[in-house]
């Protein structure tokens, strides 16, 4: 039988490894629009031995069961976390996504397809003006403010293209291709 006392102090370190982790996901986890104490129920259904329930979670980390159950959808939105089933067990039972790279590209394509959407449409109805503007205007000023102001936004419709192309390449897995998954 091991000696209580080593066990004991074993037993602390594993827990203050866990810890440090789990706070460093808790402190950068904001990077996939989650807060962090969402990061830190993360943290902990990534260590757990086996699938967790929302009380298994609420236990855990001292907070309630509605708090569990919105940082679980906040997380499954993410695919960061998918819910499991164990046979005899009636309850939600939740785990954390095994593939890492899974969860970033479906944050990455979400999060960069809406914002290049958005910025796409709004470089499109500014170029709109600006060459209504250019028809109409007499003024040497403002046309030749126009004419640059569509330079810098033909540039910026090119990045937008090129981060477009990017996106494609998590939508498609073809940047596993270019930049293998590593394990």
């Amino acid at each position: 039988m091991p000696n209580n006392a080593i066990y004991k102090e074993e037993q602390q370190k594993l827990y203050d490894a866990r810890e440090r982790f789990i706070t460093e996901i808790a402190k950068n986890i904001h990077l996939y629009n989650i807060n962090s104490s969402v990061g830190r129920l993360y943290g902990t259904v990534f260590f757990a031995e086996k699938p967790m329930t929302l009380d298994d979670m609420s236990s855990s980390l001292g907070m309630s069961k509605t708090s569990m159950s919105t940082g679980i959808r906040a997380l499954t939105d993410a695919n960061m976390v998918e819910r499991v089933w164990e046979k005899g067990i009636r309850k939600d039972l939740y785990k954390t996504e095994d593939d890492w790279y899974k969860s970033f590209s479906n944050v990455f394509i979400t999060r960069w397809r809406n914002s290049t959407e958005l910025n796409m449409r709004a470089i499109k109805e500014t170029k709109e003006s600006m060459e209504e503007l250019l028809d109409k205007s007499e003024n040497d000023d403002i046309i030749n403010s126009a004419e640059l102001d569509l330079e810098k936004l033909n540039g910026a419709e090119a990045y937008y293209e090129w981060l477009t192309d990017v996106i494609s390449l998590f939508e498609t897995d073809e940047i596993f291709k270019i930049i293998p998954k590593r394990s």
